[in-house]
């Protein structure tokens, strides 16, 4: 019982970290990348439909994407989710292509970005402190019920701190990577 819920806590940290990785991709950099439009919805026929169900995303250069839709009548409702979103990116139609292109970051937004992605860093680190002490929860609950002793206590408890802190470390350096490619001009 004690390994499947340090198990479990490495499983739910490792799923923290890959969210992180996720969100931190549509954050934008000064290049171009399919993963800025992920968060963008549609207006399809009455529904919201992800941008990338209704059109073709690629990246054309490192400063522009281009968004083929499969409908031509897909066009006006793309350019209106573009502007609409807080990407602060004016799309460009040229027929049946929309080309988005990305202006260079100033240095000031360059650094709201930092701190942004420095904020989902920590919000990530909260995450898994709570898992841990989700865990350490779940660990004193079976000492109580005479399940486990004392010392299986303390030493899962340090097991779980240990991969707290690798988890901690990993998230450290997922955020400095983001950081570095923000500052690059």
């Amino acid at each position: 019982m004690i390994k499947e819920i340090l198990d479990d806590a490495k499983t739910r940290m490792g799923k923290s970290v890959d969210s992180l990785t996720t969100e931190l991709c549509t954050v934008r950099t000064g290049r171009a990348n399919t993963a800025l439009l992920d968060g963008i919805s549609v207006d399809y026929y009455g529904s919201a439909t992800a941008l990338s169900q209704v059109a073709n995303v690629a990246v054309s250069d490192s400063r522009t994407l281009t968004i083929t839709p499969w409908e031509k009548e897909m066009v006006a409702p793309i350019e209106k989710a573009i502007m609409q979103s807080s990407l602060g990116l004016n799309p460009v139609s040229a027929g049946m292509v929309i080309r988005l292109p990305l202006p260079p970051l100033t240095e000031e937004r360059r650094k709201e970005m930092v701190k942004l992605v420095h904020n989902l860093g920590e919000n990530c680190k909260i995450a898994i402190r709570n898992i841990r002490r989700d865990a350490n929860s779940s660990y004193k609950t079976m000492q109580n019920d005479k399940d486990i002793t004392e010392d299986e206590l303390h030493q899962s408890e340090d097991s779980v701190q240990e991969i707290t802190n690798a988890f901690v470390a990993k998230v450290d350096d997922v955020v400095k990577a983001k950081e570095v490619e923000l500052l690059e001009i």
